[in-house]
This record gives C-alpha cells, sequence and structure tokens, in this order.
C-alpha cells in the first residue's frame, strides 16, 4: 500500500514497510533536484589536450596551464626567475652575463631578484 505525504516541504510517496518494519520513503521523481555541479552521464569526454600537449593525462606541466594566472607563459617565467636568482646569489654571476644568457633585458634580471627567493626566506626563520 503506498500513501502520498509531506515531508519538508517535499512531498514523497511512502512505500510501506521493509523486513524489518521500518517505513522507506520514495521521493517523487518530480520533485527530485540536479546538484549544480553534476556533470552529464553518459557523455563522452575526449582528452584534446592544448596547444602545447596532445592529451591531458599525460602532460608533464605541474599544473594545468589554463589554471594558472598568466597561463604557460607564468609558468615559464617562475622558472626562468627562479634559475637567474641561483645564478646571482649561488654562482655569482653578473646581471649584464646572466641578461645576456637568457636573452633579456637588465631590467628583467633586477626584477627577478627583486622576488625573494625560498632559500632567503628559511634562512630568516
Amino acid at each position: 500500500m503506498t500513501m502520498m505525504a509531506s515531508v519538508g516541504g517535499v512531498s514523497v510517496q511512502v512505500m510501506g514497510l521493509d523486513e524489518l518494519g521500518v517505513r522507506r520513503l520514495a521521493r517523487d521523481a518530480r520533485d527530485r533536484q540536479v546538484r549544480s555541479d553534476a556533470l552529464p552521464e553518459h557523455l563522452d569526454y575526449r582528452d584534446d589536450g592544448c596547444d602545447l600537449f596532445p592529451s591531458c593525462l599525460s602532460c608533464p606541466l605541474p599544473r594545468c596551464r589554463y589554471d594558472v594566472p598568466g597561463g604557460v607563459r607564468a609558468m615559464l617565467n617562475q622558472e626562468r626567475d627562479h634559475q637567474i636568482r641561483v645564478l646571482r646569489e649561488d654562482v655569482g654571476l653578473s646581471v649584464d652575463d646572466i641578461a645576456d644568457r637568457f636573452q633579456v633585458s637588465r631590467r628583467t634580471v633586477f626584477r627577478a631578484l627583486s622576488v625573494p627567493s625560498r632559500r632567503s626566506d628559511r634562512a630568516a626563520s
């Protein structure tokens, strides 16, 4: 025997008692709400990659280029700036030598050196 009832403003169908004597409720299909972040089911999600790599699943980048503010250019500049700091602090190259090596301006080298390195942050702690 099934009956209609209202629980918390949602109409439900009382399905009867199960083997333990507990009443089972089944939501009416019309009242179900789909999660806003749920993906559609039974669709083919292709791994098309991007212009750098043909597949996202085999991409060697540590983070997706679309998830990083500034994209792949920012990721490459971050690594270049780290190498500039290492050459200046550890190797002791001059600013002109570093600029020639990376084919950037002196101002770019100074800009990279103005960002504190992780090692100097640890030494200050």
